[in-house]
């Protein structure tokens, strides 16, 4: 820019003054332009040299896809191995990160056998052309036990060096989660059912007291065109022969859809009960005992948005196409 405006027969001072430089600076652009024909300062770029070029780049990123839960100082040996040049755990951590990985608490998702991989990948395209509007026809359950005290991953708390024992940097815990609640709950796109206190774990004789006491007469009102869908979870106590039995009596009122075991992506029920936990890390009381805690958790699930459970009956189509696209693999649901 200096140099064209002291090629368009502007002064120093009016070039300057255009451009809102020194009258040194344009002095010493121009100087450079016409002497060494450069445009920029084009300085040398500063500090140590990488020590990781694009070939040990591309070492460190087959290291990572060898391992990828290796730790920063496995990862520095294994790199330094066969090297001339050896390099810091420091100097690792910068290269990964410039390559742009970060480290990051895995995701816990559920191990799918071979036998439910192949169910998944029946049931996915079985209802591949399934629309909206024949979700809406679906009823989910599940029951679920919420903790009174459990070891949350996510909890990170700020403290000073020294604060490491102090009692409000620490977390309590108690050997298997100090009991909890176990609780039944079932929604669809038109209503969410209120959740059922069950006691203790269901067996075969109390999945079949709730199938006929709740769900029959939540079919039978809802749908009573008898096109509506029941979809049953898979585990064997919910496959006891009196449940199945029960539920061939009633074909004619209601479908049954059999949902492949270990896919809570294939339930959408599963993120109510993440939201209930989430309002219950929240409150600004915790419950102390069974009978509170049970009280906070009805309070909760009865106050979940209809745009909430709505929602996850809508993501249903984008469900399903996941699972086509991943086929053995997990989805973001």
């Amino acid at each position: 820019m200096a140099a064209g405006a002291r090629r368009a027969s502007l002064s120093i001072s009016q070039s300057a003054q255009l451009l809102g430089f020194s009258h040194t600076t344009i002095s010493r652009v121009y100087k450079e332009w016409c002497e060494k024909g450069k445009t920029s300062r084009m300085r040398q770029s500063c500090g140590q040299k990488c020590l990781v070029d694009a070939r040990g780049q591309r070492r460190m990123g087959r290291l990572i896809q060898a391992n990828g839960g290796a730790t920063l100082t496995e990862i520095t040996t294994h790199y330094n191995r066969g090297m001339h040049q050896s390099v810091c755990e420091a100097t690792t951590r910068t290269t990964l990160r410039r390559m742009g990985y970060n480290s990051r608490r895995p995701h816990r998702v559920p191990l799918i056998s071979t036998t439910n991989r192949k169910k998944r990948l029946q049931f996915a395209p079985a209802h591949q052309n399934w629309t909206f509007e024949d979700w809406k026809n679906v009823v989910w359950c599940d029951e679920s036990r919420l903790l009174l005290r459990h070891s949350n991953g996510r909890v990170r708390i700020w403290r000073k060096q020294k604060e490491n024992m102090d009692t409000s940097c620490l977390v309590t815990t108690v050997q298997a989660g100090d009991g909890g609640v176990m609780v039944w709950g079932m929604f669809s796109w038109h209503t969410l059912c209120p959740l059922l206190p069950t006691g203790h774990g269901l067996n075969a004789t109390g999945i079949l007291s709730i199938v006929s006491d709740h769900v029959h007469p939540f079919m039978t009102t809802m749908y009573p065109s008898s096109d509506g869908y029941f979809h049953k979870d898979n585990a064997p106590c919910h496959n006891a022969p009196i449940i199945s039995n029960w539920f061939l009596e009633h074909d004619n009122e209601f479908t049954v859809l059999q949902r492949p075991s270990q896919s809570p992506d294939l339930n959408p029920i599963e993120h109510l009960w993440d939201v209930v936990e989430r309002e219950l890390r929240a409150l600004d009381v915790h419950p102390t005992n069974l009978h509170q805690l049970q009280d906070a958790v009805l309070s909760i699930w009865a106050n979940i948005s209809k745009e909430c459970f709505q929602h996850l009956v809508q993501s249903m189509p984008h469900r399903i196409k996941a699972v086509l696209k991943v086929k053995v693999g997990q989805t973001l649901y």
